[in-house]
């Protein structure tokens, strides 16, 4: 019998401000890494990007909204790369 494959990724918590309010929220490494490099390209600060996903949150905690905030932003971008590639063609040169 396999043991099953474990991976552990060290859940990191944060201070946010969030509407003039401190709070903290706690996130694994990769997602706040993901929502700074989201942040980065789209110039604005982190916490200004959980203040805009907190703002947009519906009846689930920060922590969740953050991840899956995270998630579907990579899918999207992993949607728009497919759909950029036409598939079946190849590259032929040309003819003389």
């Amino acid at each position: 019998m396999k043991s099953p494959i474990v991976m552990k990724s060290p859940i990191v918590k944060r201070s946010v401000v969030l509407a003039g309010h401190k709070t903290s929220v706690s996130l694994e490494d990769e997602f706040w890494n993901a929502l700074k490099e989201i942040a980065g390209g789209r110039n604005i600060t982190l916490t200004d990007l959980v203040d805009a996903i907190d703002a947009q949150r519906q009846h689930v905690n920060l922590s969740s909204a953050l991840r899956l905030f995270a998630l579907e932003y990579y899918c999207s971008k992993a949607a728009e790369k497919l759909n950029d590639e036409v598939p079946g063609e190849q590259s032929v040169p040309p003819t003389p």
